[in-house]
Parts: structure tokens; sequence; C-alpha cells
């Protein structure tokens, strides 16, 4: 069996970049969902409808239709009572963690917010992403940064190739060590415990059945396989996945070191398929540049600057708390603040005390000393030997792997869907093609009344013709005015309001309109009647999207 160390790191946990901690302050090393051992027991001060509200969240995660799942599906898959489960999942729509649609229960990209608060505390995607991005370009394959999650690992960056055949694991997804490159470079540091582990977990699962992010092992292997991978990865530094995951899924891995301790922090790897590369070959071949760019990312943790503390959101308690006022007993106030904890850490806030997650909260310490105690119970956070507090990877188990695909049609539909109800007039989203000349629809939602503007989705339309090309294209007026009317240009009867769609560096990326007939009302009706649920529409879709694409980009259509 490979040496073992004995700090935090060699857990199989990424170490902390310069300024965001010492090894004390890192991740826990809590069971994955693939533990072969009954669950032990909550403790007396865990908030059981917290632990309830994570079960919920993790089985929709896990679901096959992109995070969907009906609502006597999740009774069936939390085993929770149906009341329980109508309670909890009413909890997280007001939160705006997932978006109720008849019977079925569905996530929301405002759930991001918590995977994106473990990834601002790592630091190493906002640290590290535009070079594994400009090894993709480079190379023309796909590149990912991976840390690790006690015997598995999670990527927390993607740099993928457009092509046929190409890399689909999302960000937060969790594999299983054994079937990955990274996998050995992280058991060059597993403790005797984490190895025990490893292979009770292997027994007790040997298809890997508990792994929804791969398909199911369809041949075993030998645990000593691991072990001497694991052994040749400790001697150079690297390590291949030769079509352990699937056939022709090919990588190579080499570790990103934090350069104060000289732990791995992440795992950078370079995929590929047989078709273009052998394993070996990727190590003849591409290793050399892989090993390049880590050096560099080796300097970028080196000479980052500590990063500064972030504001925290306010009011969150304050707002719970009118919101159980509001709802009633359909409100689970301890779920809701629970969650909120989560939101308390984020770049220069990775290891807090107990004061400091009260404080950014506004949370009484004994209602977020108990909160606190649930997550490490649900291995979200970690208590450190200095009585601080750290998030885990495992916060990425709550809703990040389906939302990290979300689109930003995706993102918009929903609300376009409420403000058609809303105004009972078609609405839609369109971004500029690539040419400028022309508008594409990507997202619609229209009425039921016997005459309204009908567009299938990819139409497109002159730019210059439409409200929503002179929102996209920045017009003089539009720009000054905030909005676009645009009075029959296109065709007779049509009239249509447009406001602009922006995303987290304020660039006009997309616009919103709603069309009608100009029969039904005036312009100046439009502006008092129909331009404020519009402008509100866009906020809430630019508040999704800020969200979503705070670590990836989000695709446009």
């Amino acid at each position: 069996m490979p040496a073992h160390t004995t700090n935090d790191a060699a857990r199989g946990e990424a170490a902390a970049p310069p300024g965001t901690g010492n090894a004390e302050t890192q991740p826990a090393h809590a069971p994955p969902p693939s533990a072969p051992s009954a669950p032990s027991a909550p403790p007396a001060e865990a908030v059981a409808p917290l632990l309830r509200g994570i079960a919920v969240l993790r089985r929709l995660t896990e679901a096959d239709d992109g995070g969907t799942l009906s609502l006597s599906g999740l009774e069936k898959a939390t085993g929770l009572a149906r009341s329980t489960v109508d309670r909890v999942t009413a909890t997280l729509a007001r939160m705006g963690y997932v978006r109720l649609d008849g019977r079925d229960v569905t996530l929301a990209p405002r759930l991001t917010e918590l995977g994106n608060a473990y990834l601002a505390a790592l630091r190493l995607p906002a640290l590290l992403s535009s070079r594994a991005d400009a090894l993709a370009g480079e190379l023309d394959e796909s590149v990912s940064l991976a840390v690790g999650d006690r015997d598995g690992i999670r990527f927390i960056h993607q740099a993928t190739r457009r092509r046929a055949m190409s890399l689909s694991f999302r960000i937060g997804d969790l594999l299983p060590a054994e079937r990955t490159a990274p996998g050995p470079l992280f058991a060059t540091e597993w403790t005797e415990a984490d190895w025990r582990h490893w292979h009770e977990r292997r027994a007790a699962d040997p298809e890997d059945r508990t792994f929804p992010a791969v398909p199911p092992r369809e041949r075993t292997t030998q645990d000593d396989d691991f072990e001497h991978r694991t052994a040749a990865a400790a001697a150079t530094d690297c390590a291949l996945d030769d079509q352990l995951i699937e056939p022709g899924l090919v990588a190579v891995s080499a570790p990103v070191r934090d350069p104060g301790t000289g732990r791995v922090a992440c795992v950078a790897s370079v995929v590929s398929h047989t078709s273009r590369h052998t394993a070996e070959n990727l190590r003849t071949t591409l290793l050399p540049r892989l090993r390049s760019t880590v050096t560099a990312m080796e300097n970028d943790l080196r000479t980052a600057p500590p990063p500064e503390p972030g504001t925290p959101r306010s009011g969150l308690a304050t707002w719970t708390t009118a919101s159980k006022h509001e709802l009633g007993r359909e409100f689970i106030e301890s779920l809701a603040r629970g969650l909120t904890v989560l939101t308390a850490f984020g770049e220069g806030r990775s290891a807090l005390t107990l004061t400091e997650v009260a404080k950014a909260t506004g949370l009484a310490r004994a209602t977020a000393r108990r909160a606190l105690i649930t997550h490490e119970h649900a291995g979200l956070v970690r208590q450190t030997p200095d009585h601080r507090f750290t998030l885990t990877p495992r916060v990425l188990s709550l809703g990040f792997p389906p939302l990290s695909r979300t689109s930003l049609p995706q993102i918009a539909q929903p609300h376009l869907t409420a403000l058609a109800d809303r105004v009972h007039e078609s609405a839609s989203l369109a971004v500029l093609s690539d040419s400028g000349e022309e508008i594409q629809y990507t997202a619609r939602a229209s009425t039921s009344r016997v005459m309204s503007a009908h567009i299938t989705l990819g139409t497109r339309l002159p730019a210059r013709s439409t409200a929503l090309g002179h929102v996209l294209l920045s017009l003089p007026e539009a720009r000054s005015l905030g909005y676009a009317l645009v009075d029959e240009e296109l065709e007779a009867g049509l009239r249509s309001l447009a406001v602009p769609v922006r995303d987290r560096e304020g660039r006009t990326v997309a616009a919103v309109n709603v069309a009608m007939h100009a029969a039904r009302r005036t312009a100046a009706q439009c502006a008092t009647d129909i331009l404020p649920p519009l402008k509100e529409t866009a906020a809430h879709i630019e508040a999704d999207l800020r969200e979503a694409g705070r670590f990836r980009r989000v695709p446009l259509t």
C-alpha cells in the first residue's frame, strides 16, 4: 500500500492557496453519499428540518431529469412524509432555490449561491481558471481542475471543446477517485483511515452505483491496481486515466501544489478521446505543456494578494422572520436560516468563528451554532482545531452540478412565463447574431389570446426593425431611455417594448420584450403598464444570470 501522511490536506481535500488560511482551516472529510456504513445518528442539537431540506436538495441534484422531481417522487426518494415534502419545497421556493410547477419541483439558479460560497472561499477557480482556459485553447482539448472529496474528486472548473465527442462532466460532480486521473494524485496524501474507508466503499459498491455522475463499472478491478497507480503517481508526479470511466475517454493529470505547504491544492487534467490520443500519447505529447501551465498556476498562487473580504448579504434573519409571518406554517424558518449560514462564507471569509458567522447572517449565536453543528454532521462544514468553521467540497452536492449546465434561455423561461401571465401579452428573449444585423429569439412565453404575437424559437429578424434589436445595438435613444419602443416598423399593428439584460460585468448580452397588437395599448400606456413589470423581469433574469455565471460562462443560446 502506498505511503501515507497524516496532515489534513492528505485526506484528499484541496489545500488553501495563499491568503485563504493555514492547513488547519481546510475543508472537512465527511463520508460521501456512497459511504457503506450506516449513517451516524444526528447530534442532539442538530436541526431536523435543515437535515430534511438538505436531503431534498441532494435528491433533486441526483435526479435524472436535470434537477426535477415530482412531489411524489421526492416523497419516495427521501422517505419523508408528503406533508413534510410540501413544507420543505414551499420554503425552498420562497428562498428562490427551487421552482414549483404544478406537481413538479425544479432546482433554480439562485441555489448556486451555496456552491459559489464554497468556490469563492476556495479561491482556486478565480485564480487559476484563465490558465486552464488558455491551455484548452492552445491544445484544442478539454482541461479541468478538480479537488479531492475524501475518496472521490469533484470538478471545480471545466474548459471544454465543442465536439461531438467531448467531456460531459459538470462542475461539482462527484467521481470515485480510482476511476479518474486526478484520483491517484490525491490518494498519495491519504491516511490509513482514508484507505480503510476506500476499501469499505469499494466492497459495498463494486459497480459504483452510488456515483450517478459515472456509468456503472463494466469490469471490476483489484484494489491493488489503484494502489499501484497511486504509487506511480507519487513517483512521477502525474497520473493517467486510460478509459477507466468509459471506453474512449483518456486523460493525463498533474498536481497544482500550494507553494506554502507543498500539498496538493487541486489537480489539472487534459482530457481527450482515443480517436485523437492514446493515454500514453497524452503523457508524451501533452504532459510537458500541462506541467508548464501547472508551474504558472503555482506561481499565481504564490503571488496572489490576500483576498479582500466581501460583504455578506444583510437582512437575512429579518427576511426569514417576515416570510414566516407571511406564509405561516408552510414556511420552515429553521431550514431557511440554516441554509443561510452557508452564505456567510466567501472570498476572504474561508474560515469563520461562530461569532463571525452569526454577525454575517444576523442570526443569534445559538441559532448559528445549531446550524453549523447540523452542517458538520451533513459533511458540508468542518470545524478546525482553532474553533473556526470552513465549507467542504460537499456543498457542491446541493444542486450545483445540474445548474452548472444552465443556459440563459433556461434561466429566463420561468421569468418570461410569469411576465406573460401578469401582463397577458407575449414575452420573448433574444440575442444579437454574430453578424450584428439580426436578432435571434431564444426563449418565449405566449398568451392564450386569439390575436397575439407568434414567433418560433430560433427565428431571426432585422435588428433595426425591432425593439429588441434597438436595445441590443445600444442605439442612442434606447441607451438614454433604458428601453426601446417600436411601433409597427416590423409589421402593421405590432407594437413592442424591450429592455436590456446585462451580465455580471454590466454588458448587454440579451434583451427581453413584450409584444402586442397596437390597438390594445397606446404607447403611453405601454410605458406605464408594461415597462415596470418588464424591467422587473429583466432584473430577475439578471440576478439569476449573475449568480449562475459567477464561476462559469453561461451559454447565451
